[in-house]
C-alpha cells in the first residue's frame, strides 16, 4: 500500500471509547501513521460520554494498541508518537456535554479535511448530523463515515440517508463495509478485469454456480442485545454478502474512479430476483444454534446468552438468490453465513461447469469440476483447483491438483487492514469501496421481502449444535439442486 501521506486531516471518532474505535480503527490509524502516511500535524479526537480527559483516552488507546497491533509493529518511540496525537471529548450526540470544547479544537485549524467517524448506533447518525452543524463543524472539506448496518429495514435506512442528507452532501457521505477493503477483494477485480484468460469464462456459458461463505466460530457475547434486534439477515446478508456478490456478478465498469464500480454494483442489486411470499421457503433457510463445543469447548446456545428468552431471532442464514441479466442467466448464488460454526472462512467460490464429454471412457466420476476459491479470510489468498494425469505408467489416473497464490507467502510484506485503507480513501475522498445511498436502499429492498415472509411463517427456524457445519436445511437447499457446499479448507 502507499505511503504517500495524505492530506492534512483531523479524524473525530464518535464512539472513541468503543469496541470498534478500540480493535479496529485506532489501531489502523496507528499504522498507517508508523508507515509515513499520516501528516505531522494529523490529529484523532474520541467523543463519547466515557467521561475520560485526553491523558486517560491515551491510557486506554496505548493498552489497547498492545494487543490489537501485531508486535512487529511496535515500538515505544511510535507508541508515544501516535499518543501525542489523540485527544477526548466527552459529549452527548444532543449536543449537551463538553462540545464548547470540540468547538475549540477544530476552530485551531479550519482549513483541516475533518472527518467525522459514527462508530455509534445508527439512531444517532442524524442526531449528530445535526448538532456537527448547529455547531458550524460542517465545512466542504468534511466527511462522514457511516457504519453499517444503515437502518433496520428499507424505511429506516431512507429515514437516516434523509437525516444525515440534510447536512452532508452525498459526495461527502461514506459509509463503510469493511469487507470491500481486504485485498482479496480487491484482487477479485484485477483477476476478473486485468486478466483476459478468465473474463470470457466469466458468465453462463462456463459458469455452474457461486457460493459465499462468511462462517464464524464466535456466538454472539457481549453484542446479545443489539444483535437479537438485527439478525444474520440484517447484519451480514444485507450488507457484506450482497456486496460480495455484486462485484462477483457486476459488468466491467467503465474505471474503478469515481461513480464507475457503484453504478455497475447498483445494476446487480436491480437485476436479483426477488424472494417473495412461498419463495421464501425454498430459497431461504434461517437457522438459531443450540449448546455445543467449538474447539472441544462447551459453549452456550443462543438462547442461554439471552438468559433463557425465547427468540426468534436467526444466526444462520443460507440462501439461494439469482441475477436475471443476460450474464448469470440460470446461475444461482448460494449465499450462507452464520455464528458458532465449525470454521472461522470467509470465501467465494466460483464452481465451473463440467467437461461435457470425457474421453477416457470409466473416468466420468473424477472428473470434478474446476473450482476458483478466493479466501477472504483467515489465510487470504487465491486457489483454482484443476484436473492432472497423476504420474506413472499404466493408463490414466487423474488427480485434483491446485495453482494458488497465498498472500502472506508470496507477498511477504505486512498487508495493511482493510481499514487502513478504506481510513485513506475517506481523507482523499474516493469513494470507490464505499456504498452510495441508492446501493444501501436497494439492498434492503431486496432483503425486506424476505424478513416479511418470515415473519409471515413462510420459513419455519431450524436449529444447529454450535461448533457444527450449520443445519442439515442449508446442505439440503444446495443438494436439491445436486450441488453440494465447498468444504474443502485448504
Amino acid at each position: 500500500m502507499s505511503s504517500t501521506p495524505v492530506a492534512a486531516c483531523d479524524f473525530i471518532v464518535f464512539g472513541g471509547t468503543g469496541d470498534l474505535a478500540m480493535r479496529k480503527l485506532l489501531p489502523a490509524l496507528y499504522l498507517r501513521d508508523i508507515d509515513g502516511q499520516l501528516p505531522a500535524d494529523f490529529r484523532v479526537i474520541g467523543v463519547s460520554r466515557a467521561g475520560l480527559d485526553s491523558d486517560g483516552y491515551r491510557d486506554k488507546v496505548a493498552a489497547e494498541l498492545s494487543t490489537h497491533v501485531p508486535p512487529a509493529q511496535q515500538s515505544a518511540a511510535a507508541v508515544d508518537a501516535f499518543l501525542r496525537r489523540l485527544h477526548f471529548v466527552s459529549a452527548d450526540a444532543d449536543g449537551s456535554g463538553n462540545w464548547p470544547a470540540l468547538v475549540d479544537l477544530l476552530a485551531e485549524a479550519p482549513q483541516r479535511i475533518r472527518v467525522f467517524y459514527l462508530s455509534c448506533a445508527p439512531r444517532l447518525y442524524g442526531p449528530i448530523s445535526r448538532t456537527l452543524a448547529r455547531r458550524g463543524l460542517v465545512s466542504e472539506h468534511s466527511r462522514v463515515v457511516l457504519e453499517k448496518p444503515i437502518g433496520t429495514d428499507l424505511q429506516s435506512a431512507r429515514d437516516i440517508n434523509d437525516q444525515v442528507g440534510q447536512v452532508f452532501a452525498e459526495s461527502q457521505v461514506f459509509r463503510i463495509d469493511h469487507y470491500l477493503g481486504k485485498e482479496a477483494v480487491q484482487n477479485l477485480l484485477v483477476l476478473r478485469f486485468a486478466n483476459m484468460v478468465l473474463e470470457p469464462l466469466w458468465n453462463a456459458s462456463a459458469i455452474d454456480h457461486v457460493q459465499i461463505t462468511v462462517a464464524e466460530t464466535l456466538g454472539v457475547g457481549q453484542r446479545a442485545d443489539y444483535y437479537d434486534g438485527s439478525g444474520a439477515l440484517r447484519d451480514m446478508v444485507q450488507n457484506h454478502l450482497l456486496q460480495l456478490l455484486c462485484l462477483v456478478a457486476m459488468e466491467p465498469p467503465v474505471s474503478v474512479t469515481d461513480d464507475g464500480v457503484r453504478y455497475e454494483k447498483l445494476k446487480v442489486l436491480r437485476a436479483l430476483r426477488p424472494v417473495t411470499g412461498q419463495l421464501s421457503a425454498t430459497h431461504t433457510v434461517r437457522a438459531q444454534y443450540e449448546a455445543g463445543a467449538v474447539d472441544d469447548r462447551p459453549v452456550p446456545g443462543y438462547r442461554d446468552e439471552l438468559d433463557g428468552a425465547e427468540s426468534a431471532t436467526e444466526t444462520f442464514v443460507a440462501l439461494k438468490a439469482e441475477v436475471h441479466n443476460l450474464r448469470w442467466r440460470g446461475v444461482p448464488f448460494y449465499l450462507r453465513t452464520g455464528k458458532r460454526l465449525d470454521a472461522r472462512r470467509s470465501e467465494i467460490v466460483v464452481v465451473f461447469k463440467p467437461v461435457p464429454h470425457s474421453i477416457w471412457p470409466g473416468l466420468e466420476s473424477a472428473m470434478t469440476p474446476n473450482r476458483l476459491v478466493i479466501r477472504l479470510q483467515p489465510d487470504e489468498g487465491i486457489r483454482l483447483h484443476m484436473l492432472a494425469k497423476q504420474p506413472g505408467p499404466g493408463g490414466v489416473r487423474l488427480r485434483p491438483v491446485s495453482l494458488g497464490l497465498n498472500f502472506a507467502d508470496q507477498l511477504p510484506d505486512r498487508t495493511p487492514e482493510a481499514y487502513e485503507r478504506l481510513l485513506m480513501d475517506v481523507v482523499r475522498g474516493n469513494p470507490t469501496l464505499f456504498m452510495r445511498r441508492d446501493e444501501v436502499e436497494a439492498a434492503w429492498q431486496w432483503t425486506e421481502p424476505i424478513l416479511h415472509a418470515w415473519h409471515a411463517g413462510h420459513a419455519r427456524m431450524h436449529r444447529y449444535p454450535a461448533g457444527s457445519g450449520g443445519p442439515d436445511a442449508a446442505r439440503a437447499l444446495i443438494e436439491s439442486d445436486g450441488r453440494r457446499w465447498n468444504e474443502d479448507h485448504t
